[in-house]
């Protein structure tokens, strides 16, 4: 199996090479996840791993709660493949749902959560799914939360990243320019993130090489 491995940021990179996968960065949410995924399978990939932080919709699951999907949810159900989900430890939750955009709300995760019955939401699953069915290839999905089901996501967050999925410090003071009031969030974000990524990393040393 020739797994690679598709994130959002920079960050998750960093982690998701401790796996000795080929990894792209999908920067640009859904559609730059699509570009990450192409390159992967043109690259030589027959299986496909979506990687990283997500938001949580499930009201239990708390910063850092690692999710597994057996599905991945959007206009279709797409299940995973059972055997990379075995070389996961197993799936943990039925279903994660890939979204176009953002739930930048706690508002908006309940109505998600309402409609699609996700434990979690995120950007890359969705495209990851879409281009490794297409090929009738194997996916799976390996998680982390970030923000939790009752809090959403600052403005300031969302205008941070750069093109090579790295924060961008200049974009950040810019936005808090903009919207002072949400600086008073970025530290518990911080502290989320942060709890998200030590739970990636102690998961992917449990793992040792998928490649």
């Amino acid at each position: 199996m020739r797994l690679g491995i598709v994130v959002g940021l920079e960050a998750e990179a960093r982690i998701a090479r401790h796996l000795g996968c080929p990894v792209a960065i999908g920067v640009g949410g859904a559609a730059g996840a699509a570009l990450a995924a192409e390159r992967l399978l043109e690259a030589g990939a027959d299986a496909l791993l979506s990687f990283g932080l997500a938001g949580g919709l499930d009201p239990a699951l708390a910063p850092g709660a690692l999710v597994i999907p057996r599905a991945v949810r959007a206009e279709a159900i797409w299940p995973a493949a059972p055997i990379l989900l075995a070389r996961l430890g197993g799936a943990n939750a039925d279903l994660l749902f890939g979204a176009a955009d953002v739930a930048a709300t706690a508002a908006a995760k309940r109505e998600l959560r309402a409609q699609s019955l996700a434990a979690a939401v995120d950007l890359e699953s969705a495209p990851v799914a879409r281009a490794a069915v297409r090929l009738g290839l194997g996916f799976a999905v390996l998680r982390a939360v970030c923000d939790p089901a009752g809090r959403g996501l600052p403005g300031v967050a969302l205008a941070a990243l750069d093109p090579a999925g790295g924060i961008a410090i200049g974009r950040v003071l810019a936005a808090l320019i903009s919207r002072p009031g949400e600086l008073h969030a970025l530290p518990r974000l911080a502290r989320d993130a942060a709890a998200a990524r030590r739970a990636l990393l102690e998961k992917v040393r449990a793992l040792g090489p998928l490649g």
